[in-house]
């Protein structure tokens, strides 16, 4: 052992015996009152039992030696956490550990260091949710609406199908067909106030993953695959089997859904329209206003778009009536992204006002919108949302009709 080490040793060594014989004197005698032994009561103990306590029969005061042992006592035992990189300020150790290395919001463990002895973590661009590496590949629950990560003192919900979801998008989740009718009509309603009324009755319906990708591969229509498919606007005649029972909560899954085959038969240019079931409901509104822009297009004739132009012009109308629904007074036909930034206010819907919680949700739905990576649905989006803001709704669509691309 170097000389260091052993000074060091010697100091803690001579601090506990010091400390030792400070809190032994006197003490004999505090475990004895009028003759009844009480044995001693330790935090965690189970029925602890709380006494006054009991006054020292030694009452000798405490020395100025006794003082200034107890104060280099102290001094010694915090020396030897202290660090001094430059030589002049000091520093706890564990201290600033605490104060400066950042924990996982998952584990609420330290986040550990790479091979290079750099921090390295995972930071989501909305949420601000810091958390491990491992946490990506080891089998942790991420919200399929939200897209944060299931943390340890929490406890997702699993939907059956690969998916789960978070309490906060669990509250306003829409889990069967007929409890998504009203926000469809809200919906339709919303496009008939800007003149794009939709005459024909098309069948809405609440759908499995498993029934929704299996629609997919039967849709002979072209179709532009997202990374998570989770609406559809079908064109062809199918077999759909819908959800017409909600789902009870049972432990940390979903009981009791009933689910209905259908034959959906073609009567126009669009069959019906497919949702993904159980997501809250500003995200289930946004898909169905988008997809509801699908059959709007196809059954008032604009035929063969490009992906861009198709799916961007239907993201700009899903974006436009997220806006309307969390930030009351905002024109139906403003769509700027920066216009998301704005504060949770709350806005009317059918359960008389939505909470902070759903419209910190919508915004991060816009969000979602807004910053896609990819070309068809985030370069689209873009693309269609500047024509709108610079020409409005109605010329960007009679342009798109004549020409099939959005007006530069």
């Amino acid at each position: 052992m170097s000389s260091s080490g052993n000074i060091t040793y010697a100091r803690k060594s001579w601090c506990m015996r010091w400390l030792t014989k400070l809190f032994k004197g006197g003490s004999s005698n505090r475990g004895r009152v009028g003759g009844t032994h009480h044995p001693p009561q330790f935090i965690g103990d189970e029925n602890m039992v709380s006494h006054a306590p009991v006054r020292s029969l030694d009452n000798r005061p405490r020395t100025d030696k006794e003082k200034e042992e107890l104060d280099r006592a102290v001094s010694h035992s915090l020396d030897g956490g202290l660090k001094k990189p430059n030589g002049k300020d000091a520093y706890h150790k564990i201290c600033f550990k605490e104060l400066t290395h950042p924990k996982c919001e998952v584990c609420f463990q330290f986040i550990p260091t790479n091979g290079a002895g750099l921090i390295e973590y995972r930071c989501h661009p909305f949420w601000s949710q810091k958390y491990c590496l491992v946490h990506e590949h080891d089998n942790t629950a991420r919200c399929c609406s939200c897209e944060r990560l299931e943390s340890v003192n929490t406890k997702y919900i699993s939907l059956g199908d690969g998916r789960s979801l978070c309490l906060e998008c669990m509250e306003s989740a829409i889990m069967d067909t007929g409890d998504c009718q009203p926000l469809y009509h809200t919906i339709r309603d919303y496009y008939e106030g800007m003149n794009m009324r939709l005459d024909q009755q098309i069948p809405m319906l609440l759908v499995e993953r498993q029934a929704l990708n299996e629609a997919i591969v039967g849709e002979k229509h072209g179709f532009h695959h997202m990374p998570e498919t989770r609406g559809l606007c079908l064109s062809e005649e199918q077999a759909v089997a819908s959800i017409q029972k909600r789902s009870k909560i049972g432990g940390h899954g979903l009981i009791g859904m009933r689910i209905q085959p259908l034959k959906l038969t073609r009567r126009c240019e669009v069959t019906a329209i497919l949702v993904l079931y159980g997501l809250p409901r500003l995200l289930t509104g946004a898909i169905l206003a988008r997809e509801l822009m699908q059959g709007w297009l196809r059954l008032k004739g604009y035929r063969n778009l490009n992906p861009e132009v198709e799916e961007g012009i239907c993201q700009v109308l899903s974006y436009m009536w997220l806006e309307s629904e969390i930030m009351p007074g905002s024109s139906s036909t403003s769509t700027a992204p920066s216009s998301s930034s704005s504060s949770s206010s709350s806005s009317v819907s059918k359960k008389g006002g939505k909470s902070r919680v759903e419209n910190k949700l919508g915004e991060f739905f816009m969000h979602q919108i807004a910053h896609d990576a990819s070309a068809a649905y985030g370069g689209g989006f873009r693309a269609a949302n500047a024509a709108v803001n610079m020409y409005g709704l109605r010329r960007t669509l009679d342009h798109i009709r004549l020409t099939g691309s959005f007006p530069l």
